[in-house]
């Protein structure tokens, strides 16, 4: 099963696309800041586009698709750059995005926030110089190291968006409570 999730207007064949409008006539109505109501382990792929920098339970959502995928299923994530002029300009973005916000749910680096810590996911990302009509070669440059592009070029040349690429590593001894 497959999930387009904060789908929009942008509907997929092969989807269960999701949405919390109603107006936008998804297959399913769902609010990505509470429990998602599929059963454990039976997704295989889920794809959120511009949304989570939307979602106020940024911790609890990603949570909630660990629970929901299958062990090497795909969640592939596109979001605004957190030095994209456009990231600041839209009051609904309520957080930001680095090369290194995932890496929260992979090591023990913030173990004060999660008591039963698993690496969750191996992470892939990629920074987008523009999102349409991007440049190769300068996508290329600021992907070969994101650290050094963070620390010393970001500002100066804001790339506008990052994309993810989270697989589902093998979930031993993973409980979390649910609310």
């Amino acid at each position: 099963m497959k999930l387009n999730l904060g789908c929009g207007w942008d509907k997929l064949e092969g989807y269960i696309n999701c949405d919390i409008s109603p107006e936008v006539k998804p297959n399913k109505i769902i609010n990505l800041e509470e429990k998602l109501h599929f059963e454990d382990n039976s997704i295989d792929e889920i794809l959120l586009n511009h949304v989570l920098e939307h979602i106020k339970n940024f911790i609890g959502l990603i949570h909630e698709l660990y629970r929901i995928s299958k062990v090497g299923a795909i969640i592939k994530i596109k979001c605004p750059f957190y030095s994209s002029w456009g990231q600041f300009n839209d009051p609904t973005h309520i957080r930001f995005f680095t090369p290194f916000t995932f890496e929260y749910f992979r090591d023990n680096i913030y173990s004060h926030e999660v008591k039963s810590k698993v690496d969750m996911f191996d992470v892939k990302v990629k920074i987008n110089y523009r999102s349409k009509h991007s440049n190769p070669t300068i996508n290329k440059l600021i992907n070969l190291n994101h650290r050094i592009y963070c620390r010393l070029f970001a500002w100066i040349f804001p790339a506008s968006e990052i994309e993810y690429e989270l697989i589902v590593k093998e979930k031993l001894n993973y409980r979390r409570k649910q609310k």
